[in-house]
């Protein structure tokens, strides 16, 4: 008995440490076919790697820059928050494009896949463009508006100029990812982050300070060293796509303007980008808030909200995972197995993050201190952490909701509730609260209540499985 168990034991050790091989080298196999555990565990595993990736270069940043000051700290907490607009419009297009393709798969129209995706890239260059002229231009009017101090601004403007005018390699970055998670090659999108990561980290210290043979640049340093990472991975992602090392195939002969997908990517991107850029734009207005308690109060809101990204990057792959399986199996005529793949993913986030604030919350000043030693930064972030993360458990089962109907191809639902959520409920609930004798507090609890809502709101839409019977 005992070495039937102990073989069972090193049997079922062996069978988990294939799953994870193949995960991260990545797998030809059908997601519509497989089971529907090993199917969500292979997307999801390497889709969490990819978001902690995408985290590390804002968290390298920041880990970088605070010997700088607190000032420079604050220029880039206000910069990314400026950068979500960017995020929100590139991860729209990313949205719409997940969504076509993974249909395409899912009806085995590898060719179309391939069409949709240079489509999506070409739409991605043209805003980008228009977004990067004027903000490298009036980057300086930008944090001034947004309320930073002169001296901050004379310090680390041209961090915040660089990062919005070469905001193109973001663009491509998260569009050329959507490509291989729709089509189901998210290892090839987690290895090019990795990738890009390590020449951002490498090159952080040595533009920030100045080693070896560099220019010591301060802040802008940091935005040159994440600008050249992205920019090179956007270059190899060129490489895995027209190399057709993906799903999707490229057939140069038969690339052309086709403005029935275009439209279609413009169309479903659009709700995504409105989604995006609702949920992101309330940040904007929080961070405005949160600068009228002092530099100290934002260097620490900007720590707490990167432990918080990072903390909530298993959610975010499940979420992206939940979406590439309900869009594929959509695609191959099997609704059933869509909602069966977006509860389970819902089920093990609402649990684990559960898990995961418990941590969070009894010790906050554990994860703040790898970042500052500052006593009134370490104070006041460590505060902002434990407040949000009161809503763990419901921001996962939200993500999920929203990105299963997103993959379905309805963007128009999660926008609406976007708007009420952020807009109608989080930002006049901040403001009353801030301005109450929670000061600053009161903004941290709008955004559990309004988070919460948003995915009770998520659970209900999803019940009643309109999201099925989306045509694209």
């Amino acid at each position: 008995m005992v070495k039937k168990n102990k073989f069972f034991k090193t049997e079922l050790l062996a069978s988990a440490l294939a799953d994870i091989r193949e995960a991260i080298t990545g797998t030809e196999k059908d997601f519509t076919s497989l089971p529907m555990g090993k199917a969500l565990f292979l997307l999801a595993l390497p889709m969490v790697l990819e978001m902690a990736m995408e985290s590390v270069f804002a968290i390298a940043d920041i880990f970088f820059v605070s010997s700088v000051g607190t000032g420079a700290v604050a220029i880039v907490g206000i910069t990314e928050s400026l950068m979500t607009v960017v995020y929100a419009i590139a991860g729209g297009l990313a949205i719409g494009t997940t969504a076509l393709v993974a249909r395409r798969i899912g009806e085995k129209r590898t060719e179309e896949a391939g069409k949709v995706a240079v489509h999506a890239v070409v739409l991605a260059v043209f805003v980008s463009i228009a977004i990067g002229i004027p903000g490298f231009v009036y980057a300086g009017d930008i944090l001034r508006i947004m309320g930073a101090s002169s001296s901050a601004i004379n310090n680390g403007g041209s961090y915040t100029s660089l990062m919005l005018g070469a905001n193109v390699v973001i663009s491509l970055l998260f569009v050329l990812n959507a490509v291989f998670r729709g089509a189901g090659n998210a290892a090839i999108a987690m290895r090019i982050l990795l990738f890009a990561n390590l020449f951002n980290i490498i090159l952080d210290p040595c533009l920030i300070y100045g080693w070896g043979p560099f220019p010591e640049m301060g802040v802008k340093g940091a935005a040159v060293a994440t600008i050249t990472g992205r920019g090179l991975a956007v270059i190899l992602q060129f490489v895995y796509l027209f190399a057709n090392r993906s799903r999707v195939l490229i057939v140069f002969s038969k690339l052309r303007y086709e403005g029935e997908i275009l439209l279609g990517i413009i169309k479903l991107s659009t709700g995504g980008i409105a989604q995006n850029i609702i949920a992101t734009s309330s940040w904007i207005f929080l961070v405005s808030m949160i600068t009228g308690f002092g530099d100290e109060t934002i260097a620490g809101y900007t720590i707490a909200l990167r432990v918080v990204i990072f903390a909530l990057l298993p959610s975010w792959g499940l979420s992206n995972a939940a979406s590439t399986l309900v869009g594929q199996n959509l695609g191959a005529g099997f609704p059933q197995r869509s909602e069966k793949a977006a509860r389970k993913a819902a089920a093990v986030n609402f649990f684990f993050m559960g898990f995961l604030s418990v941590f969070l919350i009894a010790w906050p000043q554990s994860f703040i201190r790898v970042f500052t030693a500052d006593p009134d930064v370490l104070m006041r972030g460590s505060e902002a952490l434990r407040i949000v993360c009161y809503g763990f458990t419901m921001y996962g089962l939200g993500m999920v909701m929203s990105q299963a109907i997103n993959g379905a191809g309805d963007t128009f639902t999660p926008t609406l509730m976007n708007l009420l959520c952020f807009w109608l409920i989080e930002i006049p609930l901040a403001w009353l609260l801030s301005h109450s004798f929670l000061q600053q507090q009161g903004i941290y609890y709008a955004i559990v209540i309004a988070e919460s809502t948003l995915a009770l709101i998520g659970y209900m839409v999803f019940r009643t499985g309109r999201w099925k019977r989306m045509k694209i």
